[in-house]
């Protein structure tokens, strides 16, 4: 159990999004890069990661975040900034943009399987055709 000056909680959230440029693999120098910005907004933000695993064609984030910090903002904080930052810093130096797809996957505490974020990826992947 975590607590703030007003909670004592245990909210922890899966989150998955997809790269918007699947030509550009999240690999290598890449996906370290993403996964040093995300520490960094969590620690910013005052969310705790307790597993993060960057894969070629999506991310998969499971944090601990007090009460005030609804999913969707979350989602919104590690996709938004992440892309900022890392656009602002790599760039120019290797001519590739980070951009995030529009949606995302939600999820509670407990465990996700992998089927479900491979539903999630399918169903986006369709989508796009």
């Amino acid at each position: 159990m975590k607590t703030t000056r007003h909670a004592t909680y245990n909210l922890n959230y899966h989150i998955v999004w997809l790269p918007k440029y699947r030509q550009l693999g999240l690999v290598n120098e890449v996906a370290s890069r993403i996964r040093s910005i995300l520490h960094e907004i969590a620690d910013d933000k005052g969310v705790e990661i307790l597993d993060l695993t960057v894969q070629p064609d999506h991310v998969h984030l499971f944090v601990s975040s007090p009460p005030k910090n609804e999913p969707a903002l979350l989602a919104n904080w590690f996709k938004g900034i992440s892309s900022r930052k890392y656009n602002h810093r790599y760039a120019d130096h290797d001519g590739e943009k980070i951009g995030w797809a529009r949606g995302y996957y939600a999820g509670t505490a407990g465990h996700v399987s992998s089927e479900t974020v491979e539903n999630y990826i399918q169903q986006h992947k369709e989508g796009d055709s």
